[in-house]
């Protein structure tokens, strides 16, 4: 093999080797099992597809002019002087000026589409979920039921689920990646997010954000379940012995790591607000009225 050719190889079989440690990655994003993770992992497929109408050419042509134009192919054509070609200037301009014009009206149409505040268009009653970013785990409150769970979130298949998302630490990232959605958990303010699941199971939540020591740890399951099995969970929670009080909630917001699944019957009505709210004395919203106000 002579230098040419070992240089022309070598990033050849990084990239293959590359492409077979990258195929064993589970990319849950890409399975997606609602309505807005599917309209997402659309998004991601049509936008690469889109592009690779430039990468493949671009990367097949560079490998054909480098083979054409070896140094020891006498006869290609040899033009010291050659400097510029308008049909070559035309098509490698035009072309991926349409591209970014097309991906930039696919995106912003599918950005408002997809507004993570804006509520999803059903004819079931969606279920609130209040979320609470913590050291390293998740507090997830159903207001209207009562009861709270950590690290834990369940909701029935085909219902929509509103979720209103603060934290009580520095900022997290919210992701459950089937499902779709990512959005930051930050002290002292409200993100919204909706979600829908079409098929029942068992899904990874995580943190998407790098919050400290127990960030590897910092993560969920999020239980799609049958109205029936719903139901039962919900019944199985308000068993639970523990009752989420402000005090004994200090205890739950204390740093933790790889913490189990806790349950709490009832929860304090106050809670979510009254962890927004200690953040909030003397900031003031742009009309200059108070944020929020603790009770």
């Amino acid at each position: 093999m002579n230098e040419n050719t070992q240089r022309l190889a070598v990033p050849l079989l990084s990239g293959l080797i590359a492409s077979l440690c990258l195929s064993g990655c589970k990319l849950e994003v890409l399975d997606s099992k609602g309505v807005i993770g599917a309209a997402e992992s659309s998004l991601i497929a049509t936008a690469t597809y889109t592009m690779l109408l430039v990468v493949v050419p671009v990367i097949l042509l560079t490998l054909f002019i480098a083979w054409r134009y070896r140094a020891s192919n006498k006869n290609a054509t040899y033009a010291p002087k050659w400097a510029h070609s308008t049909a070559i200037e035309v098509v490698i301009w035009t072309i991926p000026a349409i591209i970014i014009l097309y991906l930039g009206i696919l995106t912003w149409k599918t950005t408002h589409e997809l507004d993570p505040y804006k509520p999803l268009q059903s004819d079931v009653k969606p279920i609130n979920v209040e979320v609470v970013a913590l050291d390293w785990k998740w507090l997830f409150i159903y207001p209207d039921l009562g009861v709270a769970s950590v690290n834990q979130l369940a909701f029935p298949v085909g219902t929509p689920v509103n979720f209103r998302i603060t934290s009580d630490s520095v900022m997290n990232s919210f992701f459950i990646p089937q499902l779709g959605g990512q959005i930051y958990a930050m002290a002292g303010m409200q993100t919204r997010l909706h979600l829908l699941a079409d098929h029942a199971g068992d899904y990874a939540g995580i943190s998407a954000n790098y919050s400290g020591a127990g960030f590897s740890d910092m993560k969920f399951r999020a239980l799609a379940m049958s109205n029936g099995d719903f139901d039962a969970w919900i019944k199985k929670v308000k068993t639970a012995p523990e009752a989420l009080s402000m005090d004994v909630y200090a205890g739950v917001a204390r740093p933790s790591e790889k913490v189990a699944v806790r349950y709490f019957s009832t929860v304090d009505p106050k809670l979510f607000n009254n962890i927004v709210a200690k953040y909030n004395y003397g900031r003031f919203d742009v009309n200059g009225a108070n944020c929020v106000t603790k009770g």
